[in-house]
């Protein structure tokens, strides 16, 4: 049995963005007042950028079908810049350009946890899945990355054609490591993504809640960890 009293999962599933990469300087808000310099759009507060990626993420909840839109996420994008004062015709061009370079593996660094806690898994012999609202390609990643050998089954947005918390994704991510969902773990930086959509399905779920990260309101029972490494003896004990 696990610190939680239940049976060991059979497969493990990361969400990408926040839980096991970062963004680096390009999409920091000095990148992201190049990429307006770029574009002829001014002026761009490089110091307004945390707040305008606050005031974007209401839009993150915005759509009910949850089906992947590359131009939501340019309008998204554009919301960032707006805020931090960019104006100009070139607006929807700076922010396509950005969509576009957030797919680049180069852009992102590695969290220090995750090889690690990947390999602690695969050695008790958990099987591991990734699944990611993105348009980056998952193999790319787990390539520069050097996830080799690690990942059984990966799904994105952009091929599957909906968002987490969308049931279906959950689901063809499980058929495909060929897993029922009481044996599957979820883990990821969004309550509503990751726990609410995994929980959903039947699956079980746990919050990473990095330090430092402003964090959602956690209702009562939900598993939290401040890092992966946590994640071995949460699920396996010992």
């Amino acid at each position: 049995m696990t610190a939680q009293g239940r049976p060991a999962p059979r497969a493990v599933f990361f969400d990408v963005d926040f839980t096991l990469i970062y963004p680096g300087p390009t999409f920091q808000g000095e990148g992201y007042r190049r990429f307006c310099e770029k574009h002829r759009i001014g002026p761009c507060d490089a110091s307004a950028f945390s707040a305008a990626v606050a005031s974007a993420s209401a839009l993150l909840h915005e759509s009910d079908d949850h089906a992947y839109d590359p131009a939501f996420y340019v309008r998204y994008i554009r919301h960032i810049i707006e805020r931090m004062g960019g104006n100009g015709a070139a607006i929807d061009a700076c922010a396509e350009e950005i969509y576009r370079e957030w797919a680049a593996c180069r852009h992102f660094e590695l969290y220090d946890d995750v090889r690690p806690t990947l390999g602690a898994l695969r050695d008790r012999g958990v099987r591991i899945g990734l699944i990611s609202n993105t348009h980056r390609s998952l193999e790319s990643l787990q390539s520069h990355f050097g996830f080799g050998g690690l990942v059984s089954v990966a799904v994105s947005s952009l091929e599957h054609g909906y968002n987490k918390p969308h049931p279906s994704i959950f689901l063809t991510a499980l058929r495909l490591m060929a897993v029922e969902p009481g044996d599957a773990v979820m883990v990821g930086d969004s309550f509503r993504h990751d726990v609410e959509g995994a929980r959903a399905v039947g699956m079980r779920a746990v919050l990473l809640r990095r330090e430092g990260s402003a964090g959602e309101a956690t209702p009562a029972g939900t598993p939290v960890i401040a890092s992966l490494s946590e994640l071995p003896g949460l699920l396996l004990g010992g």
